[in-house]
């Protein structure tokens, strides 16, 4: 048994996988371990290089669905992904991915779906507070704490990037942490939830957003939490308004439906508007 330590990122797995596939080794003789103690114990600790013009090609989208179960914190991840790849390459099983009935094909899919339902949320939830200006830059700073169930910083990061490229920015995560500042996104370690600044005037406006937004009548409150777990709910500043808004929701719905109607207004006086109406046989009364 070879064991083969890497870092638990998509890249790392993939410079090991290369070597191992260029040297033939079976996927039932490797071990693969992201923990530096787990190596200790177990096998040969052997470090496979890539060996360029070696490795047999593996499609593009096999590598577009192992860069998205990588995220996923399954530590059968590196053994089944890899045995997929030897599959497509030493097996001849060049459609498997095409087979979703195979366990192998089906487990990477379900890793890949939840991890994307992961991204989606991370998109949805994450709350910038302003920390401050680049003196040299004048690019405003902010800094957004999040706690992803998996490890989806990477995958989910570019989105920022382009919705706030004008920004300095940091989400930080027990994970990973990513960093823009205006031309770079980089990442670092992990770092603890105290890591992260307190309350701002962002919050305020947050919860003035959410509280404008809310519609009573067309409240659901078990759609609302399966889109917006409870998890989520202690890092979204919008969160402490829920439970007065649901429990004020009756009330507000009996209220505007006994508001009086407001009159109608007659049609204003625009000769193209006046076109119109005659074009369609109307008259303005």
């Amino acid at each position: 048994m070879r064991s083969i330590p890497i870092q638990p990122t998509f890249e790392s797995w993939r410079d090991a996988a290369r070597g191992l596939l260029a040297a033939a080794v079976n996927p039932g003789d490797v071990l693969w371990c992201d923990d530096a103690a787990e190596v200790s114990l177990f096998g040969d600790n052997t470090q496979v290089s890539p060996v360029p013009g070696k490795a047999p090609k593996v499609p593009a989208v096999f590598f577009d669905i192992a860069k998205s179960a990588a995220a996923h914190t399954d530590p059968r991840r590196w053994g089944v992904l890899y045995r997929i790849a030897w599959r497509i390459t030493h097996g001849g099983e060049k459609r498997l991915l095409e087979i979703p009935t195979d366990p192998d094909t089906r487990l990477v899919q379900q890793w890949c779906k939840a991890v994307g339902r992961e991204i989606h949320k991370m998109h949805a939830f994450v709350r910038f507070r302003r920390v401050g200006v680049d003196e040299e830059t004048g690019r405003e700073q902010f800094v957004a704490w999040f706690e992803p169930v998996y490890q989806t910083i990477r995958l989910g990061s570019p989105f920022f990037v382009k919705r706030f490229a004008s920004m300095d920015w940091s989400i930080l995560t027990p994970h990973e942490c990513a960093h823009w500042d205006g031309g770079t996104l980089h990442f670092t370690p992990g770092v603890s939830k105290e890591t992260a600044p307190d309350e701002d005037a962002l919050d305020d406006l947050w919860r003035a957003y959410y509280g404008s937004i809310f519609n009573p009548a067309r409240l659901k409150v078990n759609a609302m939490r399966s889109e917006m777990p409870n998890k989520y709910w202690k890092n979204l500043p919008e969160a402490s308004l829920i439970k007065s808004l649901i429990a004020e929701s009756q009330q507000r719905v009996k209220t505007m439906l006994d508001a009086e109607e407001l009159p109608v207004k007659h049609a204003p006086k625009n000769a193209y508007l006046e076109s119109l109406r005659r074009m369609n046989g109307e008259t303005n009364d």
